[in-house]
């Protein structure tokens, strides 16, 4: 591991490998600081359903040779406000409504690519995630999308906080609700558009759910929550690469075992009975 770490970081030649890194732990960190939030309203297969959505719209700018990014951050970010409307002004709940939306575009998708280009290589890295899918034009646009979302989320951050545990109490007190929830939908989208590349449509909600529902083992407030799950998933993500590369296996597979393996570790740490000591001696302290 250590030998694949030197060759990544001081061989010119994969100089790629490096620009890959800096952007997944980029959008490894926008997933988390965003999936804690989603977790605890409800949304967290938003998530799932608009990496649908930028499959379709992929397949449609591959067939159209247009630029995948520039068609599918603008598409996806309507279809997040769309769920947003349909689940809280419609009949139709938020699981059906993400259900409808991301099986349509799947089927799009899957059509278009079928009467094109077919079931090509190009198509397995946006489907399952590959490091060799990025291309210079891809890193720059990422990192300046990752530091508005990183920036927007810390200028938000307590209109955020209040917005997630208790929108009728923020409402109340003057916080303009919808226009936050709506925040939290584009930064959603536009963080599943820059994933996707690396992570793949089918694996790249695992980056919103898994860090923050790892963090929750262990961590009782917010604040800590989002600071564990941005760690969480930064560490996660950078130990799945190396194995990606060390063992050739595809970007997103790997770094999703990686979370599984974090989130069983968590949750066996969160069964210890050191938890329930450490409980009481705060309880203890706060008693004197």
């Amino acid at each position: 591991m250590l030998e694949a770490l030197g060759e990544i970081f001081l061989t010119p030649e994969y100089a790629f490998m490096r620009r890959a890194i800096l952007v997944g732990v980029l959008v490894s960190l926008c997933a988390a600081l965003l999936g804690v939030s989603l977790v605890l309203k409800r949304y967290s297969m938003i998530g799932d359903g608009l990496s649908h959505v930028g499959f379709g719209t992929l397949a449609i700018a591959t067939a159209m040779n247009a630029a995948p990014l520039t068609i599918s951050i603008p598409v996806v970010v309507l279809a997040a406000f769309m769920l947003l409307r349909i689940s809280e002004n419609s009949k139709i709940k938020g699981d059906a409504a993400i259900a409808i939306i991301s099986t349509s575009s799947l089927a799009v998708g899957v059509a278009v690519i079928s009467l094109t280009t077919g079931m090509n290589t190009d198509v397995c890295n946006y489907m399952f995630g590959s490091i060799l899918a990025m291309n210079k034009s891809d890193v720059s646009l990422s990192i300046a999308l990752a530091v508005v979302v990183l920036g927007m989320f810390i200028l938000f951050y307590n209109k955020i906080f209040a917005v997630t545990f208790d929108e009728n109490f923020a409402r109340a007190t003057g916080v303009p609700s919808g226009i936050y929830n709506m925040l939290l939908a584009f930064l959603t989208a536009i963080t599943i558009v820059l994933g996707m590349r690396m992570m793949g449509a089918m694996l790249i909600s695992s980056l919103i759910i898994f860090p923050a529902l790892s963090s929750m083992r262990l961590c009782k407030t917010f604040r800590s929550v989002t600071i564990c799950s941005a760690i969480v998933s930064v560490v996660c993500f950078f130990i799945g690469v190396l194995l990606s590369y060390v063992h050739v296996i595809p970007t997103g597979a790997s770094v999703v075992l990686i979370n599984i393996a974090a989130f069983l570790l968590f949750w066996a740490a969160s069964l210890l009975p050191l938890r329930s000591i450490g409980d009481k001696i705060q309880i203890w302290r706060k008693s004197v």
